[in-house]
């Protein structure tokens, strides 16, 4: 990929790259995509069981990704710097703070994506009324590094 800087939104190289979206459009997306941008945010969690419905590749080292907002519009490009899968009993503190959530224990990360992982709209999504995580749960911590802001 080149290495000159994006010009923006609307930079055909931008158009090309794979779509990062933080949970759900509305207030939590927004929350997450702002702290993206101010560099609060620098890791991610996701359901391994996501990946598998959906058929999607799991992030990879050096890929570059289009975060979008609520409204669709690419406002950042990311780069993913580290993967993990690990149990979900095995997530660690410097992971929960990375997320830019304002998490301060590991307790408090859980408790916050347990609410979102168990929420009807996830649960919808995965097709499965009744899913639920527990320590065993497999989950893809990764690590970005913003690249580029789009605004």
């Amino acid at each position: 990929m080149s290495e000159h800087p994006y010009t923006g939104p609307d930079d055909p190289r931008v158009a090309v790259l794979p779509v990062e979206q933080f949970a759900f459009p509305g207030p939590l997306r927004d929350r997450l995509v702002a702290a993206v941008l101010s560099g609060a945010k620098t890791s991610t969690t996701g359901l391994l069981a996501e990946y598998e419905r959906e058929g999607e590749p799991l992030p990879r080292v050096g890929v570059r990704s289009a975060v979008i907002d609520s409204a669709g519009r690419a406002v950042a490009v990311t780069e993913t710097a580290d993967v993990r899968v690990v149990p979900l009993a095995e997530v660690d503190l410097r992971h929960a703070l990375d997320e830019g959530e304002g998490y301060t224990t590991v307790a408090e990360w859980r408790s916050g994506h347990e609410r979102f992982w168990h929420s009807t709209e996830l649960r919808a999504a995965l097709g499965d009324p009744g899913f639920t995580v527990d320590d065993s749960t497999r989950v893809i911590l990764e690590r970005f590094r913003m690249v580029a802001d789009l605004r």
